[in-house]
């Protein structure tokens, strides 16, 4: 047994003092005004709140990653199908939105499944021949211009229905809190799709999969606006909490406030965040309880297992291509609900957010900083290196200053100076370079 593995399996401290470490700097930021920390509450919460979206985020790599072995390089794409959810789901209808073209729309898309469909029955059906692959062929072409006939109208009408304004169906206008269940659906079924395709191949044909069903599925997002306007933005999405200006127009609360003695701008926005903070901490404890129970079934001992061995696996007379299908399904769906989550804390969708550095590249670095494997460990991860991402920013410039006080005003000061806000990427990859080469099982790794 080695070294690393003996200091995980002998720590049972390690992971509450690293939490207690985290919920110290969560309060310092809130409570002390200092270089390093603002003193403000309503900061320290939305970083917190962000950094409990980012955590469930992590828990669904680390499903992929920590107990199967999947390499998921799309996260963005499935965070971003979940951000799709509240649009669909919580927002009013369009008027006119639905009757210019929204039947339509429907049936294009049920053309479309249909003929990949039948395109595959027919593939497995005949014999193989030169003659399966010209009739397929001729299917899929027949189906195309099927679906683009019955499409492209459809939606030339939708998006000239009110188009300064709308210009897209709208939703359900349902509960905004159904939609977050929703994203994990949506997600879960892109998952199923690409994992069909790439899954029982060699894994880095799964990477290759998941990068480019990420980008189509943002690039559709940013395109499509009949769908949800595009690069035009939705916004006023519903909220699942309170309005900070009916919280200020609120006597009772005006009063309330004055008793906490804070201002009641300030006390409404604390109030708000501490209202999405409990309704994320409900979801993230739920999924760690599903998640931990998972683990340590039969099922989550067969996924690590297949993890470690898929060849022993497979002679044991385990599915491990059904299996991992299972798992980035499963997956998928938690990053989905992230995604929803997302979205309704910021009420806005706006598909050119969607960067691949920040919702790809600083995930994993939230899973392997914390513990690969370890569910507590992804969600340790996940809000301190997102408390961290967002400080860099501030104490760039602070270090970059007493870094170059020697220097002489002007050429390499002014030019140091001027980089210092990309502080952020340096400091994410020398965390990053420091737990690889001190602890690379993570922070708080698997037992």
């Amino acid at each position: 047994m080695s070294t690393n593995r003996q200091a995980g399996a002998s720590s049972p401290w390690r992971a509450p003092i690293l939490f207690a470490i985290l919920a110290l700097l969560i309060i310092l930021e809130g409570s002390w005004r200092s270089a390093l920390f603002s003193g403000s509450w309503n900061t320290a919460l939305a970083i917190l709140n962000m950094g409990l979206i980012s955590a469930i985020t992590a828990l669904g790599v680390n499903m992929q990653w920590g107990y199967a072995g999947l390499f998921n390089v799309g996260v963005v794409g499935f965070l971003a199908l979940g951000g799709l959810a509240p649009v669909l789901v919580s927002l009013p209808p369009v008027e006119g939105g639905w009757a210019a073209g929204g039947p339509r729309v429907l049936v294009a898309l049920a053309s479309g499944l249909g003929t990949l469909a039948l395109a595959v029955v027919l593939w497995r059906k005949l014999a193989k021949s030169w003659l399966r692959g010209l009739v397929v062929l001729a299917v899929l072409i027949a189906g195309f211009v099927l679906y683009r006939e019955l499409f492209d109208p459809a939606v030339t009408a939708i998006e000239a229905n009110q188009s300064a304004r709308y210009g897209n169906l709208g939703g359900l206008g349902w509960p905004v809190l159904l939609s977050w269940p929703v994203g994990g659906l949506f997600a879960a079924a892109a998952a199923w799709g690409v994992g069909k395709v790439a899954l029982g191949l060699r894994s880095d044909y799964l990477a290759i999969a998941t990068l480019g069903i990420g980008e189509i599925i943002v690039a559709v997002l940013k395109n499509e606006e009949w769908l949800a306007r595009g690069v035009k933005n939705i916004t006023s999405i519903p909220r699942p909490v309170g309005y900070e200006i009916q919280l200020q127009q609120n006597p009772e609360f005006q009063q309330a406030a004055a008793n906490w003695g804070f201002p009641v701008a300030e006390a409404s926005g604390i109030w708000v965040k501490l209202s999405y903070m409990s309704l994320f901490l409900v979801v993230l404890l739920v999924l760690i309880l599903l998640a931990e129970l998972a683990l340590k079934s039969p099922w989550g001992r067969m996924m690590r297992a297949i993890r470690d061995n898929e060849t022993a696996a497979e002679a044991m007379g385990k599915n491990v291509t059904n299996r991992h299908l299972q798992v980035f399904v499963i997956g998928s769906a938690v990053i989905g609900i992230a995604g929803a989550m997302m979205i309704t804390l910021d009420g806005l969708m706006a598909p050119t957010g969607y960067n691949p550095l920040r919702y790809t590249f600083l995930i994993w670095v939230m899973v392997i900083v914390g513990g690969s494997g370890n569910n507590w460990g992804a969600v340790l991860g996940a809000v301190l290196i997102w408390f961290l991402w967002i400080k860099a920013e501030a104490w760039g410039p602070q270090l970059m200053s007493l870094l170059t006080s020697p220097l002489p005003d002007g050429g390499l000061k002014s030019h140091l100076m001027s980089s210092a806000a990309h502080m952020r990427f340096i400091a994410m990859g020398a965390v990053l370079l420091l737990v690889l080469r001190f602890a690379p099982r993570g922070l708080v790794p698997e037992k």
